[in-house]
């Protein structure tokens, strides 16, 4: 009942911000005047920079996997790599792909039913980590031109305390890793078994340093490649904008999109650039609205070849399809039959 009023409330909000940003006729107006003027051709270029993350995307997890020892074939990973994109923009909250990999992982590699959950929660750590690392450095560059704005400046703000709620949780999840602290947690204790997940993960990719740094060399590429893809997508615009100022307004997108507010960020993310690029860049709002929309359609089409994968996937051993919710209580049920057994 409550994932479906989260869901509810999802998508009331996406409305409810569409509405706002897309009401007003004159906006509308420039809007089909921009796209009219607009240069497809960086279109095309930025469909190209958004393949390349999802191929460094892939690379990574490939690389994490190695270290468990699960070895499969290039058509299986491919195949659930692109699942997993697919259904992390088309599912709410956007760790339906996760959830989606760990259990087509563990139904690929049984006896290894740890290491494909724990290569999954470390997938998404060193892609979190590589993003604080960014963005702390963009925001520490720019901070005076980013809060310049009293409407850009609160923005900012809960930017920062977004992240520093993340660095906080990894802290602490490395505080109770480094002291084994874990298993004293009390049994309902809040994300007592993913801090369990993150111990283990913690203990084992340390071991094999040389693939963590490489998986996050290559995160820092994905993320890179996910910045110049809107920015590819604002040169199709003709918005003048610079490389750097564009790219220290991206981590404040890409955080805040991601909170699980409105229906994959759709509605919130048009609205920030709508405050970031007209009022810092001088990007008429109209134009920074459909940079917004059009960068999302662009993750769409490269994320939608991950559903026909999923519409032709049988998972080894098995028949047919199994419903999200079975799936979820499967993989809840093995995460804590692991945690307990650590």
């Amino acid at each position: 009942m409550k994932k479906i009023l989260a869901t509810i409330f999802q998508i009331a909000v996406t409305i409810a911000v569409l509405y706002w940003v897309f009401r007003d006729p004159h906006k509308r107006a420039q809007m089909a005047v921009a796209l009219r003027m607009a240069d497809y051709r960086w279109v095309v270029v930025a469909l190209a920079a958004y393949l390349l993350v999802e191929f460094s995307a892939a690379v990574r997890w490939h690389i994490l996997l190695k270290v468990q020892r699960i070895r499969l074939s290039i058509r299986r990973v491919s195949g659930l790599f692109l699942i997993g994109m697919f259904y992390n923009q088309f599912l709410p909250g956007g760790t339906g792909g996760d959830l989606m990999k760990s259990y087509l992982l563990l139904k690929e590699t049984p006896g290894k039913a740890t290491g494909a959950l724990l290569a999954v929660v470390f997938d998404r750590l060193v892609g979190l980590v590589a993003l604080i690392t960014i963005t702390g450095t963009l925001v520490a560059i720019r901070y005076r031109w980013l809060t310049q704005l009293p409407e850009t400046r609160h923005l900012v703000w809960i930017l920062l305390a977004i992240l520093g709620s993340a660095i906080l949780m990894l802290l602490t999840s490395f505080v109770v890793s480094g002291l084994h602290l874990a298993h004293r947690l009390p049994q309902h204790f809040p994300a007592r078994e993913r801090l369990i997940e993150l111990s283990a993960a913690y203990h084992l990719y340390a071991h094999h340093w040389r693939a963590t740094l490489a998986a996050f060399g290559v995160s820092l590429v994905a993320h890179l490649s996910t910045f110049a893809t809107f920015l590819f997508v604002a040169y199709a615009f003709r918005a003048k904008v610079t490389v750097l100022d564009f790219f220290a307004i991206m981590p404040i997108e890409r955080t805040i999109s991601s909170l699980p507010i409105s229906f994959a960020g759709v509605g919130l993310r048009e609205k920030i650039f709508q405050i970031m690029l007209h009022g810092l860049c001088g990007v008429p709002e109209a134009v920074a609205v459909l940079i917004g929309s059009m960068s999302f359609l662009v993750m769409l089409a490269c994320s939608a070849p991950g559903g026909v994968v999923y519409f032709f996937y049988k998972p080894s051993g098995r028949l047919g399809h199994v419903k999200l919710k079975e799936m979820r209580k499967e993989v809840e049920t093995l995460e804590h039959e692991i945690t307990e057994a650590e």
